[in-house]
């Protein structure tokens, strides 16, 4: 009997299917309530794409954190900012790490274990690395109770699946999750056209425009309302989200997919990428627009400096309009359980003079190491740390007042991404500082907004840092106040078991703090989201004595120093 071949197409299906339902089989869930998404994979986030997915925990902390799958405890984090309390296991038998942040606590015997070390070490924040005989832990053991700490918004789970081998975030939602409802198709918002520099132009300028998408009564997106008409090298871009079913969330879209004249013209698709890479994202978004506006608007053309793995590198998303006729193109959206959106729009080719391009004294390429110097500014960028080649300009403008001690730099006019640090150098106007590490760069913000301390090293009468990004005006100033210690309720300390402390810097901020009990060192914990630092007494650590004497330090970034201390 012959047997008869199956599509190309349905064995890729079958594959697929088959691997999503392996994933499945191997993972327990990490959550043992019904599985509700507050964020995705690979979401757009400042700087990073978002490296797991978010388990909702009902708006509460301490839900029974599990263990996926048989394995060991490999890292343990525990920071006030970050993932906060964070378990990394490692799974021999899959090749894959798991990871688990933002908890509330550890279960019993880890927290003895990091507690030991946290004294060991005499500090609140740890980063350890175990070995495989150390914690092993079993497939749907408890592990954590969920939390809000580090860098959380609200109670969730942060959940992530990792490459062992190459710690490369994977899409969770292949492994875990299979229960999440989705029938909703991804969420249109915008389309952006982005002249390429000095090689095209649309509607007879050479800056990007951006246009809203409208929504008919019925919830389908509207044509654009403004006729676009280009000539030359072009790229678009797009604004979208997902949605899911019964959530008021937002998500990412998995998929993006441009064509024109019906073939295809760019295609990505967010399922991994590496670390060292994820600022990288800085290239796929608009970046102009998102320092401005707060909004992510995805390029379908791939920048010469952009590496991400996330693009089908045979297309890269450049369009040349060349002929006088429309040029008809299709936005297809995908998210992760195959729910699609489409969007059909014109570019009218139309012939149209290119504007002048303004003289550029400071051509930056992305290829090249670049440096720009004046009499009292300098500014380096290694090669490739740009995405692609821009204009700079650097607008120097003296100070008013006694706010700083430098002039004030505009360091480029619009906003541009480096994908890794650039070093820059500013003269002091007015070096009348004995202690000059009290000097810092701060960035000047917008608004009521306070100055951002950057800090730096003194260096040849000015101060040198490293920033990753252009746009934003510098200048220095001085940190000689000490932090200052605040107790709260003092008198309740003893009888409530427990000393809290409220801790405030104005500028450089509080670099290292140490509390201690008749000499003895004791744990203050803190997170990010707070002031309060708390400690809660240890009788096992203190002994039996008497306690007497409570001492507080605390040092901020330039080491001004301040000391509280409190009969007991």
């Amino acid at each position: 009997m012959k047997l008869k071949r199956l599509p190309l197409p349905l064995i890729l299906l079958l594959l697929l299917i088959v691997q999503t339902t392996t994933g499945y089989a191997q993972y327990a869930e990490p959550l043992n309530i019904p599985p509700a998404l507050s964020a995705g994979f690979g979401e757009l986030r400042n700087n990073h794409f978002h490296s797991g997915i978010d388990f909702k925990t009902q708006l509460a902390v301490n839900k029974p954190v599990f263990a996926v799958a048989d394995g060991y405890i490999s890292r343990i984090s525990v920071s006030p900012g970050g993932y906060g309390l964070a378990l990394y296991l490692d799974h021999p038998e899959l090749g894959q790490t798991t990871v688990y942040g933002h908890l509330n606590s550890f279960a019993k015997h880890i927290t003895q274990y990091v507690e030991d070390k946290q004294y060991q070490e005499e500090s609140y924040r740890l980063n350890l690395h175990l070995e495989p005989h150390e914690i092993p832990v079993a497939k749907g053991q408890q592990i954590a109770l969920s939390g809000n700490t580090g860098s959380s918004g609200g109670p969730h789970l942060h959940f992530e699946v990792r490459n062992s081998e190459t710690q490369g975030p994977l899409d969770p939602l292949q492994f875990v999750a299979k229960n999440v409802r989705d029938t909703q198709s991804p969420d249109l918002r915008g389309i952006a056209f982005y002249p390429i520099m000095g090689q095209g132009v649309v509607n007879g300028s050479i800056n990007p425009t951006r246009h809203t998408i409208y929504k008919s009564k019925a919830g389908s997106p509207l044509p654009l309302q403004k006729k676009t008409t280009a000539w030359g090298t072009i790229g678009v871009g797009v604004k979208a989200y997902d949605r899911m079913n019964g959530q008021n969330n937002i998500y990412g879209v998995k998929h993006i997919r441009l064509y024109v004249d019906d073939s295809l013209a760019f295609s990505s698709t967010i399922d991994e990428f590496r670390f060292d890479e994820t600022r990288m994202l800085n290239s796929f978004v608009d970046f102009e627009d998102w320092r401005n506006n707060k909004s992510f608007f995805m390029k379908s053309f791939i920048e010469p400096g952009n590496k991400l793995r996330i693009y089908n590198n045979n297309l890269d998303g450049y369009i040349t309009i060349n002929q006088e006729r429309a040029y008809p193109m299709k936005y297809e959206l995908e998210d992760h359980h195959g729910n699609i959106t489409t969007y059909t729009f014109t570019v009218h080719g139309t012939q149209q003079d290119m504007p002048l391009t303004p003289i550029c004294k400071n051509l930056m390429v992305w290829k090249s190491d670049n440096k720009y110097v004046c009499y009292d500014f300098m500014l380096t960028i290694p090669k490739e740390n740009l995405y692609t080649n821009i204009c700079f300009q650097n607008t120097s403008t003296p100070h008013l007042g006694n706010s700083y001690y430098s002039n004030i730099h505009e360091v480029n006019n619009t906003p541009v991404p480096l994908h890794q640090n650039g070093k820059m150098w500013i003269k002091i106007t007015s070096d009348t500082l004995p202690q000059r590490d009290k000097y810092g760069v701060v960035r000047i913000n917008k608004g009521n907004q306070r100055d951002s301390w950057m800090g730096g090293t003194y260096k040849n009468g000015g101060l040198e840092l490293s920033i990753n990004e252009l746009g934003n005006k510098y200048a220095i100033s001085i940190d000689t106040i000490a932090p200052k210690i605040e107790p709260l309720n003092p008198q309740t300390w003893k009888q409530n078991g427990r000393i809290r402390i409220k801790l405030t810097d104005d500028k450089s901020g509080i670099a290292s703090f140490r509390g201690t009990i008749d000499g003895q060192f004791v744990l203050f914990s803190h997170d990010s989201k707070s002031t309060t630092y708390t400690y809660t007494f240890n009788r096992q650590r203190l002994g039996e004595l008497p306690i007497k004497h409570f001492r507080f330090v605390a040092i901020d970034g330039v080491g001004n120093e301040a000391v509280y201390e409190y009969e007991l």
